[in-house]
């Protein structure tokens, strides 16, 4: 198991950035693919991004490509998020995930789950 403690949220205006980290713990996190998701109020969480455990595979969902960034620092076990040219429609509480097994390279399969951050982006 990893646990995982985000921080970085905020209130930005349309057009800014934020920096999201998310802190590991546990002997596992540099063997475990790790992502980000967000949920909006009223809807369901959804994926963001996520990162392979060495770093070099990356996705996005297509909502954010171009404009969010993945990257990850096992030395220091944390993966983070840089958001960009944020919308209003970004506007949800982020979640930090680790994949369910160690080496896997799907990108799919999320099991451990941070409390959140809440990003807010006014218009």
């Amino acid at each position: 198991q990893v646990q995982l403690v985000e921080s970085g949220g905020g209130l930005v205006q349309a057009g800014g950035s934020l920096r999201l980290s998310c802190a590991a713990s546990g002997r596992t996190f540099n063997s475990r693919a790790m992502g980000w998701f967000r949920q909006a109020p009223g809807k369901d969480r959804e994926f963001v991004a996520a990162i392979s455990w060495t770093g070099r595979n990356t996705r996005y969902a297509d909502s954010v490509k171009g404009r969010f960034t993945i990257s990850r620092d096992n030395a220091k076990n944390t993966v983070s998020l840089q958001l960009t040219s944020l919308k209003p429609e970004d506007t949800a509480v982020y979640y930090c995930a680790a994949a369910r097994n160690v080496f896997d390279s799907r990108l799919t399969d999320f099991d451990s789950w941070g409390q959140g951050t809440q990003v807010t982006v006014s218009s």
